[in-house]
């Protein structure tokens, strides 16, 4: 979206339209809404925006819930954007620590500024994308102890706050940036302002663990199983003796492992009834030895992230599965099998072996009404395959 574009969504016309469209869906005409929006006189550049936002404003419900209907968004703004119950944490975490007033420098749309004004923390928010600030100005109106900022976050004056927080920017016109000193704040600038204030750094899960100072605290967040982010704390806003955690949000709510620094993996042990599958905010925290405790369970193989129990546990920290066979990890021998059992649905995991379960799967031509889960791994060293079904 650019200026002008972003000015006419903002006009009277653009937003009263746009607050009077239905709510987008897969089913929706946008053939029909087109059609009706140019024969009643709007021009075609303002139904391009109206409906843009609209498909945004839809796809956000699962980031912003319902106040994703207010918001304005772009495409890259919002697959950057913290989600709403997350940055919610952040925010809490800067109360807890008594700071009063917070820098996001690279804002982006807002999500975790709207956090912090909605807890009374005066924040401002940086940005130096010109229509992604006004953007982020028009999100947070609505609260006086906000204002935004169109700036280089690099040049911005921090001695009017004791806290900040950092999203540097990981992508260059779609591209995604490797090296750390690209990226906008550069991963240096936003580590040295953690050495001064209370900071928290949004990073990629993915980074590597080098790049992670020693004395902060780096937490892992998951959300309904997909790792979403890795944040990386400095100061009060920093929990004493928290090296490492995982943070899981799901159907259950939130649950936490935390620990000093990496947990030591538990010894090998024989496979059980039930293999369990850590989350994946465990594993980039390298704290499947913690969870293997917590559980009675072991390991499987080594450097292997399945853990293995003889009985049932409940954790919100892994996801379970009742082994029913054990087979040899031979692409025919398992056709044969899943044929005769009647499996047509199957769900493919793998570790520790060179498979693509895609092309795996193509191979196994399915056929039936059941289902199960297959995991392609090694047990004790060895190549094997796991029929198992969810617990």
């Amino acid at each position: 979206m650019d200026v002008t574009e972003f000015r006419e969504l903002l006009s009277t016309e653009g937003l009263g339209l746009l607050d009077s469209l239905p709510a987008f869906d897969s089913k929706t005409d946008v053939v029909r809404i087109v059609a009706d929006l140019r024969k009643a006189g709007h021009s075609p550049a303002l139904v391009a925006a109206v409906l843009s936002q609209s498909k945004l404003r839809a796809r956000a419900v699962a980031k912003f819930g319902p106040f994703a209907g207010r918001m304005l968004f772009t495409e890259a703004g919002l697959e950057q954007a913290t989600r709403l119950k997350v940055a919610a944490l952040h925010a809490g975490r800067f109360r807890d620590a008594g700071v009063g007033r917070v820098a996001d420098l690279g804002c982006g749309i807002g999500a975790d500024a709207l956090a912090l004004a909605a807890i009374d923390i005066a924040v401002t928010g940086v940005e130096r994308d010109e229509v992604t600030a006004a953007i982020a100005a028009y999100n947070l109106a609505p609260f006086e102890n906000a204002t935004i900022e169109h700036a280089d976050a690099r040049d911005f004056d921090l001695a009017a706050f004791d806290g900040v927080y950092l999203d540097p920017a990981r992508r260059s016109d779609a591209r995604r940036l490797k090296d750390p000193a690209d990226w906008s704040p550069s991963l240096d600038f936003a580590f040295g302002i953690g050495s001064r204030l209370p900071t928290g750094v949004k990073l990629g899960p993915g980074i590597d663990r080098d790049l992670i100072p020693a004395g902060v605290e780096a937490q892992w967040v998951s959300v309904d199983r997909d790792v979403v982010e890795l944040g990386v704390w400095f100061g009060v806003a920093a929990r004493p003796g928290v090296g490492r955690s995982a943070l899981v949000i799901g159907e259950h709510g939130s649950a936490e492992l935390t620990a000093a620094a990496d947990s030591p993996d538990v010894e090998l042990g024989e496979l059980g009834e039930y293999l369990y599958e850590p989350d994946g905010a465990v594993i980039r925290a390298r704290l499947i030895g913690d969870l293997a405790r917590g559980i009675d369970a072991r390991m499987i193989s080594d450097q292997i992230a399945y853990l293995s129990t003889d009985t049932a546990v409940d954790t919100p920290f892994a996801v379970g599965f009742r082994i029913t066979e054990t087979l040899p990890l031979d692409e025919k021998a398992i056709k044969r099998r899943l044929h005769a059992l009647g499996i047509g649905t199957l769900e493919i995991k793998k570790r520790g072996v060179d498979i693509d379960p895609a092309q795996f799967r193509a191979k196994l031509s399915l056929k039936g009404n059941d289902d199960a889960t297959l995991f392609l791994t090694r047990v004790a060293g060895k190549r094997v395959a796991l029929l198992a079904q969810r617990v």
